[in-house]
């Protein structure tokens, strides 16, 4: 696993070879695996991912009542045309809350990189696949690109948020889309390490406060604002924007930031949102 973003930009100059490709020869040598059953494994997840959306029950609601049936909400405004964001933003919104959404509901995920966050990559890559017509073998290709910058942000920090906050996860995961999107866009390597750069500058010092201590509230809808920062850090970055901060200063950034913060905000379900009075309130209800 690569230790950093500047090495794999590095590795793709030298090599002339495109970010993902130094991604999966690096994992074909860690795992002893052939390029072909690499591929292979990263189509199975895409298309687990596809069916995270597809299978979405609009009817289900999760154990504690918290979440459930919001992506139906969302997409029936999105049809009605009455979404100032319009129907490609709607779309990803809505991708995100089904996802994250069957997580809650007990159905079948990807954890990319968490279960807490797994919305917010297949709510991207899902639906630029519907906007721009790209293949499954480009999508895989994206899908190493976010796998690279994951296993780098591992390495530098962390993923989870009871280590660094849910800048650790949906920060992540956000970064993970939006380098991924660079990627089906054109960009090259730099490209991508600095479109994945801003999307988790955007959010570093997020709280990881679940109530009820449950995947519940209000990481559904924290999965939405992680899709759309992805999108709009890859634009920033296709237009050649670029992170003052150089990507893996960033990655450490925030990993300082989340070792100091409380730990009432690292997914103990103690402070923040979780501590609120209607937070309290609601995690005494589903204990009783």
């Amino acid at each position: 696993m690569y230790k950093s973003l500047a090495e794999i930009c590095r590795l793709s100059r030298e090599f002339e070879i495109p970010f993902w490709k130094v991604v999966l020869e690096e994992d074909c040598r860690e795992q002893g695996k052939t390029a072909e059953q690499s591929m292979d494994e990263m189509r199975a997840m895409y298309r687990a991912m596809k069916e995270s959306n597809d299978n979405y029950d609009e009817t289900l609601k999760s154990a504690s009542g918290l979440v459930g049936t919001e992506g139906a909400k969302l997409r029936k405004r999105r049809l009605e045309g009455k979404l100032v964001c319009g129907d490609f933003i709607g779309s990803v919104m809505e991708k995100a809350l089904r996802v994250s959404e069957s997580n809650a509901c007990m159905k079948r995920i990807v954890a990319a990189p968490t279960a807490g966050s797994c919305g917010v990559v297949p709510a991207a890559f899902l639906s630029i696949q519907e906007k721009m017509g790209y293949d499954d073998d480009q999508m895989t290709e994206a899908l190493l690109v976010a796998a690279g910058i994951g296993g780098v942000i591992a390495s530098r920090a962390f993923l989870a948020g009871a280590a660094g906050g849910c800048q650790a996860e949906i920060g992540s995961a956000s970064a993970m889309a939006a380098g991924g999107l660079a990627y089906l866009l054109g960009g090259d390597a730099d490209t991508i390490a600095h479109a994945a750069a801003l999307a988790l500058k955007n959010l570093l010092g997020l709280a990881c406060d679940p109530v009820a201590g449950l995947v519940e509230v209000p990481c559904v809808k924290r999965n939405v604002m992680g899709a759309v920062n992805a999108l709009t850090s890859a634009d920033l970055a296709m237009a050649g924007i670029f992170s003052k901060i150089p990507p893996d200063e960033v990655i450490d950034a925030m990993r300082n930031i989340g070792r100091n913060m409380n730990e009432d905000i690292r997914e103990t379900g103690k402070g923040g949102l979780a501590g609120t009075p209607s937070g309290v309130r609601i995690r005494e209800k589903i204990s009783m």
